[in-house]
């Protein structure tokens, strides 16, 4: 009965079950493996998928035939077919020839790391935009990867009219039909861009902020914090895919707040060239907040991770407000040292968006950077009130 969702009408229609797989490559630490794992459990959670166990094995580097060695590879075999597991969850990308190995030998619902946080994206997409991107991203992964993998993932996403099919003919067929897709859905994106671009002018010489940070960090709570609105927030990963922008007034001084979509480690190359144009809210902004949950076990290399994408994307040369959320999670301690010299270039606010701890010294510190930015914007404008 484990395998079965629960919905507010009852017990009514089967899970998913998987394993997922990763490896530790060469003097990998076997921790910080560990943790990748977590984070792919959580991200299939997401999906609604359960996950029966974790694989891991230790090769120098991938198998260049199976990503995994056969032994492995049997292994997994045997646990899926006596716990009744059809998905079966890779840690790092697979190659188009990989993935047809594995198909043959597990005879399953194969993902990669990049498919599902795409898979992800496709579900929680909302605007017209937003969905484009994905779609977008999505053909583009899929094209050299059209396996018998292709007629499962267009059933239960409700895809597109393509006949699918085990046969030579049937993909190559679905391959042309994806290629004039990409056309399409890129003519499509570049209206939509034209048209933000448009929007984004329209909206004067207000001063810009943008919420960044790793995904689930808090940034949806604390933007319906700052900004007293209702932004979806769950205990999710990438809750939030469009991007939301707010009016916001701190005494008198008035500013745009943004919030957007979560970055993460390995994040598909394919999906950062399709959100470009949503990212162009950071890469636009005057200010960055980098919001951070300090209670995460691996938050500095969260932090990394954002450092990067934002140079990646050439929004890494702005005033950064560095925001430690989820301190009502950590001892008092830790807060001492997070204050202290042990990270030098880390220091920031430390703030719980849940308990409201901190928020008006983050709203002051906010409201003095923006202040800053205004009047460079408008050099007579004259301010005689205080904080």
């Amino acid at each position: 009965m484990d395998n079965y969702k629960i919905s507010k009408k009852g017990l009514n229609y089967r899970m998913d079950k998987a394993v997922i797989i990763g490896l530790k490559l060469g003097k990998q630490d076997i921790n910080q493996v560990e943790e990748y794992l977590d984070e792919l459990q959580f991200l299939a959670t997401t999906m609604g998928i359960l996950v029966s166990k974790r694989f891991i094995q230790g090769l120098q580097k991938p198998d260049t035939k199976y990503f995994i060695g056969k032994g492995k590879l049997q292994e997994i075999k045997e646990f899926s077919s006596s716990k009744e597991v059809n998905t079966f969850i890779f840690d790092d990308d697979l190659s188009p020839s990989q993935l047809r190995n594995i198909e043959n030998e597990l005879k399953g619902k194969i993902y990669d790391r990049s498919l599902v946080i795409l898979d992800i994206f496709l579900k929680r997409a909302q605007t017209a935009q937003a969905k484009v991107q994905v779609e977008l991203a999505r053909n583009e992964y899929l094209l050299p990867r059209l396996t018998r993998m292709w007629t499962h993932l267009e059933r239960q996403r409700g895809g597109t009219s393509t006949r699918g099919g085990a046969g030579e003919k049937e993909i190559e067929t679905d391959k042309r039909v994806i290629r004039s897709q990409i056309v399409l859905l890129k003519e499509r994106l570049a209206k939509i861009e034209k048209q933000g671009i448009t929007q984004r002018k329209n909206r004067g010489s207000v001063v810009r902020v943008a919420l960044v940070g790793y995904t689930n960090v808090g940034k949806s709570t604390l933007m319906n914090l700052l900004t007293n609105t209702n932004v979806l927030a769950e205990d999710k990963l990438f809750a939030t895919v469009d991007s939301t922008v707010r009016k916001v007034v701190f005494d008198g001084v008035p500013f745009l707040l943004s919030d957007t979509v979560g970055f993460i480690r390995k994040l598909p190359h394919s999906l950062i060239e399709s959100f470009k144009s949503t990212l162009d809210e950071v890469r636009e902004a005057d200010i960055l907040i980098h919001l951070v949950d300090v209670s995460h076990p691996a938050y500095e290399d969260h932090m990394n991770t954002v450092e990067t994408t934002l140079q990646e994307i050439d929004a890494h040369d702005k005033p950064v407000i560095t925001v430690f959320n989820k301190v009502d999670k950590i001892a008092s301690t830790e807060k001492t040292n997070l204050n202290s010299n042990l990270f030098p270039g880390r220091q920031g606010i430390l703030i719980s968006a849940k308990t409201r701890e901190n928020i008006n010294v983050l709203k002051s510190s906010v409201y003095q950077e923006v202040l800053k930015k205004h009047m460079t914007i408008f050099p007579n404008y004259l301010k005689t009130e205080t904080y």
